[in-house]
């Protein structure tokens, strides 16, 4: 069960560019059959958890696994742009494997979310985390524990959670983010 302040943060299902190994940003890619499958398993892990609040990103991956595991837990998603993935500028709907072998000093300092980062034509890594940190901001000043879902991109620019090592974030991956009291200075 979630703590009582807790905010929960999940990566959307499996989608064809995943599986392909392409960059999506901020393009509106579906979920996969899979994908359908595995956000279906997270609601059913989240059935206990407790979640009085459910946000997601606008982009359809997030919106559909949001729309599965609402239902489950009996709460609609309210979208919230914030939580977007980055934008990935001319890095979008690339193969992963191309950029690697062309832009690998680049591709590197993005994986270490290099605030400094800015994806080619597109967001920094500093101005994501900005957008999302004053999203978990309004999020948990609402009713908690709540359910965000959203991108790997974005869980990963997110301070004070412990990510896999290398960085990688699976799809319906679930993070928790223990909220300020509202005690604290």
């Amino acid at each position: 069960m979630a703590g009582f302040n807790e905010v929960l943060l999940v990566r959307h299902g499996e989608t064809d560019d995943n599986v392909a190994a392409r960059f999506q940003g901020q393009l509106d890619t579906p979920l996969n059959e899979r994908g359908r499958a595995q956000s279906h398993a997270l609601a059913a892990r989240l059935r206990a958890e407790g979640v009085r609040a459910l946000y997601c990103s606008p982009l359809r991956r997030a919106r559909e696994t949001a729309q599965i595991v609402g239902a489950a837990i009996k709460l609609e998603a309210v979208l919230d742009e914030r939580l977007m993935e980055a934008d990935a500028g001319a890095w979008s709907g690339r193969p992963i494997a191309e950029i690697v072998a062309g832009e690998a000093a680049e591709y590197e300092r993005w994986r270490a979310a290099d605030p400094t980062f800015r994806f080619p034509a597109g967001e920094s890594v500093a101005e994501q985390a900005q957008r999302i940190a004053a999203a978990l901001a309004d999020i948990v000043a609402g009713p908690l524990p709540a359910l965000v879902v959203t991108h790997g991109g974005t869980i990963r620019a997110v301070q004070g959670i412990d990510r896999p090592a290398g960085g990688s974030i699976g799809n319906c991956a679930l993070f928790r983010l223990t909220a300020p009291s509202a005690s604290t200075p």
